[in-house]
Formats: structure tokens, C-alpha cells, sequence
């Protein structure tokens, strides 16, 4: 089994974080162009003692890719 680079995983993150930041900083630009994809609605399951609420949306813009390709360029550089 391969093994997690951890770091990688934090950057990638990180990258579409501020990606996202910046994309969203810039609103008419064309860096906050982009996609979401994922549940509209939430979906809940009630099943009388609890109630549970799943629901995930995931947004890519240029901005947020931008942000993923540095994040991948600066962890080359630490590697």
C-alpha cells in the first residue's frame, strides 16, 4: 500500500482555499468563473431518535486550479 504524502494533501487543500479566496475577492474577473457540483438540496435521513443531514458542494473556479498548481509548484520546491 502506498503511503499518504500528508503534505501534498494539506497543500492541494490549502490551494483551493485560497484559490477560492481570491476568486471570490475578484467577482467580475474571469478567475471566479467556474462549476459547482454536488447535492442541491441536502439530504436528510430522520430515523425518529436522530436526525441526519448529508449535503456536500464543491466549487472549482480558474482561481481555485491557480491556487492547486502553486500549492503543487511550492511542494516541489520543499520535496
Amino acid at each position: 500500500m502506498k503511503r499518504i504524502n500528508w503534505v501534498l494533501v494539506l497543500l492541494i487543500l490549502v490551494g483551493f482555499v485560497i484559490g477560492g479566496f481570491i476568486g471570490t475577492f475578484f467577482d467580475g474577473s474571469f478567475l471566479n468563473y467556474g462549476r459547482s457540483f454536488g447535492l442541491n438540496s441536502p439530504v436528510v435521513l430522520d430515523l425518529g431518535f436522530i436526525v441526519l443531514t448529508f449535503g456536500l458542494t464543491i466549487q472549482i473556479t480558474i482561481a481555485s486550479v491557480i491556487g492547486v498548481v502553486i500549492a503543487l509548484v511550492i511542494y516541489r520546491f520543499i520535496r
